[in-house]
């Protein structure tokens, strides 16, 4: 393993503001981080003993860094951002969320449909949200719902379509919840005014249509139109109700950012409340898991930055309960007293809330499953007859097709159950041909290498796919690293799922209804999935770069490095020249334009 001469690399960095990137021995960027003052903030990693552990470790992995000056913090911030969402360094904290928020979209349409979506397609039309309540959403749709008369049909409602009489009215006609737009009973014209309302009101600009049902009350009134009187009356009730509940401050804060933090050692807990003329329009609670010790200013600046573009805020106040430092082209205040400290206070208590109920949702969840995985796994000891409880368990397999993209997988499960983001897939780099013995010493002898070099625990139990062959060579990779004889190690077999033990000839014949060996064979099967998954998608990609490699001029490299920046050979087919010609040249462009075109014709 080389050297990393920290010394002489922090020599080399300037004093300027900018972004720096860190790299593995295998050229992995496992770190993305921005400074104001780029020689300063690198040097800080590398003191001796540093208290931080976590920081150790990350040190330990550095082989190279890479900076790129920018002008200003801000803009770091920007490259920052962009830079860890494309390559999602594993050191740095990753804003991911399992949840997909829905918007409220409004299509790019003649007589607009206003619906829910959870695919964000700018194309398509305009998007409000995402809303994090699914409450509030539904309500402002029901409310549209009764102010409106919007159509609900998927009709391709173009004049043509509706001058030829293609469409008759629906039952929502009858039910007078619209006005028959698909026989042309509405004009264009009124129904683009209600949509302009429910543009201002998602916009949280209520005073404008309620200024223009006010005025048409009045108006209905003067003519001794009482019933469309009562109409325009009961929709401005309807919208003052809404807003009444909506209201949760002085209206006259206008549009503020709100966002508070609470962390503790593993974790950081922000809430984000986007403010507009007094209407809470958004707020989400995320949890953040912390990959170093990174302190709350840094954390909330990455938070705020990623809520502001997703929730498309260009609030001039940020209200928050820490400092940050980072020019968001915005003031950051903390509010002491008054309306201002009033919501930086609700921000906090759905911060301390969504803790609270984690941690009790959490410790509900222990107690539901724990009598069960404990006895599985006191099970399983007793079967195997481990020294300890099993509580970390690691398994192997390999997949290839007639020796095709050999790969392998490992996957990782604690407690009994799937610890995904510990998964991890092996491209076989030393053997060559259908080799499943040789296979599994080379991802053996990987994963373990690195465990040991990041000290970051070795498991209780190690299960290998396969027979005594298998078994064997994982044995061999153990002994290498002096820990065979150290951690458990089994090997199952598919024909009859039995149990094989290091150096034992007689395999072990577990209960076929027992728990332990549903576990095992859980661990198994995940295994299989997860290497069949990582075996196709190398086929995939491998079969793509062939095609590319018929080109001329276009090596495996050139191939490889074209299908990582277009995703597919469907985007290289519909990309132009000049931005393929970003990458490889205006000639091999060309050329990939002509073979293509030719394989078309």
């Amino acid at each position: 393993m080389p050297v990393f001469e920290a010394k002489a690399e922090l020599a080399k960095i300037p004093t300027e503001p900018g972004v720096y990137r860190y790299f593995s021995e295998e050229g992995e960027i496992i770190y993305v981080g921005k400074a104001k003052n780029l020689k300063n903030r690198v040097s800080s990693y590398f003191v001796k003993n540093h208290p931080d552990r976590k920081t150790r470790r990350l040190v330990s992995q550095i082989r190279r860094i890479e900076y790129t000056i920018v002008h200003t913090e801000f803009d770091a911030l920007l490259l920052e951002n962009q830079l860890i969402k494309r390559y999602q360094p594993r050191f740095n904290i990753l804003l991911r969320d399992d949840k997909t928020y829905p918007f409220i979209k409004v299509f790019n349409e003649p007589f607009p449909r206003v619906e829910t979506s959870r695919r964000l397609d700018k194309k398509t039309g305009t998007f409000y949200g995402p809303f994090a309540n699914l409450r509030s959403m539904y309500n402002l749709l029901d409310m549209f719902r009764e102010l409106y008369t919007l159509r609900t049909c998927n009709l391709n409602l173009t004049p043509e379509n509706i001058e030829a009489g293609k469409f008759k009215v629906c039952m929502e006609f009858h039910l007078k919840r619209c006005k028959g737009p698909c026989e042309g009973r509405q004009s264009l014209e009124e129904y683009d005014q209600e949509i302009a309302s429910v543009h201002q009101i998602l916009k949280g600009q209520m005073s404008i249509p309620q200024n223009y049902f006010k005025q048409n009350m009045i108006a209905a009134a003067e003519k001794m139109e009482f019933e469309k009187a009562h109409e325009w009356k009961m929709k401005l009730e309807t919208l003052q109700n809404f807003q009444a509940k909506s209201t949760v401050i002085n209206p006259k804060i206008g549009n503020v950012d709100v966002v508070a933090i609470a962390s503790d050692e593993d974790a950081a807990y922000v809430n984000y409340l986007k403010i507009v003329n007094g209407y809470i329009m958004a707020a989400q609670t995320l949890e953040i898991k912390k990959k170093l010790d990174e302190p709350d200013d840094e954390i909330l600046a990455l938070v705020l930055f990623e809520m502001r573009t997703t929730y498309e805020s260009e609030a001039k106040e940020i209200i928050s309960n820490i400092d940050i430092t980072t020019d968001f082209k915005a003031e950051v205040t903390i509010p002491k007293i008054g309306d201002k400290r009033s919501l930086l206070e609700m921000a906090l208590k759905n911060v301390h809330f969504f803790r609270k109920e984690k941690a009790e949702r959490q410790l509900i969840e222990s107690s539901a499953t724990t009598n069960r995985r404990d006895r599985v796994l006191i099970k399983l000891k007793a079967d195997l007859q481990l020294k300890n409880l099993p509580h970390h368990i690691e398994c192997f397999d390999n997949s290839n097709i007639q020796g095709t993209n050999p790969v392998a997988a490992m996957v990782c499960f604690k407690e009994g159950r799937p610890s995904k983001k510990d998964y991890r897939h092996f491209s076989i780099k030393t053997v060559i041909g259908p080799n499943d013995f040789a296979s599994m010493h080379e991802v053996v002898t990987r994963r373990y290498t690195r465990v040991l070099e990041e000290e970051s625990g070795l498991p209780d139990l190690i299960v290998v796919d396969g027979g005594k062959g298998q078994l064997s060579a994982a044995c061999d990779a153990l002994k290498a690293l002096d820990l065979y004889g150290k951690i458990p190690i089994v090997g199952i077999a598919k024909r009859l799922e039995e149990i094989y033990f290091p150096e034992d000839s007689l395999p072990l014949y577990i209960d076929k209804k027992s728990e332990s060996l549903r576990l095992i064979q859980q661990i198994r099967d995940e295994a299989h999935r997860f290497a069949i998954t990582y075996h196709r998608d190398k086929r995939s990609r491998n079969a793509f770069v062939s095609e590319l490699e018929n080109i001329e001029g276009i090596g495996k490299k050139t191939a490889a490095n074209l299908l990582k920046e277009f995703r597919g050979v469907k985007a290289i087919r519909e990309a132009d020249v000049e931005r393929i010609a970003q990458f490889v040249g205006k000639d091999k462009a060309q050329k990939i334009k002509e073979y293509f075109a030719a394989i078309e014709q």
